[in-house]
C-alpha cells in the first residue's frame, strides 16, 4: 500500500514540475498563450455576417429547366420574411422585394430547376456558412447551393428540403479543405489574392411524384458568415497580389 501511494505521489510531483517548467517558458500559461496559437485563436474573432444579395435588382437572376419538362420564369415581387433581422450595424436600405420563381410542369418526372446569378457572387475571406430565406410552398423537393471555389471548381452543398409552409431560413456549412488541394479550396499562397468562394446559384431536385401542375418558390436575403481575419489584419503598406 505504501509503495502504491509513493508511486502516485511521484507521478503527481513530476507532472506538476513539468507544467511549472512549461509555464516558465511561456508555453502553457493561460495569461501568456503560445504564440503559435495566436493566429488560430484570434481568427475566430474576425467572423462577420455579410449580405450577398437582397434580391432587389431585376434581371440579376436566371432560371432554367429542361424544355421537355416544362416552362420556368423568374421576377421580383414586393414582400420579405417578417422574421428577418437586419445585420448588426447595417444602415437603413431598401429591402422590399423577393425573388419569385414559377415552374409549369408538362408532366411528372425527374426534373431539376436551376436558379443562377447572372454573375457569380464573390465572398471575401474564408466562408464558413451560407444562408438564404426561402418560401418553399410545402413541396417535398430538395434544394442545393451551387458554389465555385478558388480554383474555379464547381461544388454543390445541400441546403435542405422544401417541405414547409411560409418563409424559412435555410443554411449550410462550407467544409474546409484538408490539404489546400482537394475539396472546396478557398485560399492559396501560390495564386494571388482574390475572393475564395463564389455563389453560382441554386438547384432544386424535384420529387417525381410532386413535379406536376404549377410550382412557386421565393428567395430573399442571401447571406454568409465569413472569416476576415487576414484581410482586417493586413498592413496598409503591404502590396496586393492581384497583378
Amino acid at each position: 500500500m505504501k509503495k502504491i501511494l509513493f508511486t502516485a505521489l511521484t507521478v503527481l510531483l513530476a507532472a506538476g514540475f513539468a507544467f511549472a517548467q512549461a509555464d516558465s517558458q511561456g508555453n502553457s500559461s493561460l495569461a501568456d498563450p503560445n504564440p503559435n496559437n495566436v493566429g488560430a485563436d484570434s481568427a475566430a474573432s474576425a467572423l462577420r455576417e455579410v449580405s450577398l444579395d437582397k434580391f432587389e435588382r431585376d434581371g440579376s437572376w436566371n432560371i432554367h429547366i429542361s424544355p421537355d419538362a416544362g416552362l420556368a420564369s423568374v421576377r421580383l415581387f414586393e414582400g420579405s420574411p417578417a422574421a428577418k433581422q437586419p445585420l448588426e450595424g447595417e444602415e437603413e436600405q431598401t429591402d422590399t422585394h423577393a425573388l419569385g420563381c414559377k415552374i409549369e410542369f408538362y408532366r411528372r418526372g425527374v426534373n431539376s430547376i436551376y436558379i443562377t446569378a447572372v454573375r457569380p457572387i464573390p465572398i471575401e475571406g474564408i466562408t464558413k456558412t451560407v444562408s438564404v430565406w426561402i418560401a418553399g410552398r410545402n413541396q417535398n423537393h430538395d434544394i442545393y447551393l451551387l458554389v465555385q471555389d478558388y480554383f474555379g471548381h464547381d461544388f454543390e452543398l445541400y441546403l435542405g428540403n422544401l417541405g414547409f409552409s411560409g418563409w424559412k431560413r435555410l443554411s449550410t456549412a462550407v467544409p474546409p479543405s484538408e490539404d489546400g488541394e482537394h475539396g472546396i479550396v478557398q485560399s492559396s499562397a501560390y495564386h494571388g489574392d482574390r475572393p475564395g468562394l463564389r455563389i453560382r446559384g441554386f438547384r432544386i431536385d424535384c420529387n417525381p411524384m410532386l413535379a406536376r401542375g404549377t410550382y412557386f418558390v421565393y428567395f430573399d436575403d442571401l447571406r454568409a458568415v465569413t472569416d476576415l481575419y487576414d484581410m482586417e489584419n493586413r498592413d496598409e503598406d503591404d502590396m496586393v497580389d492581384n497583378w
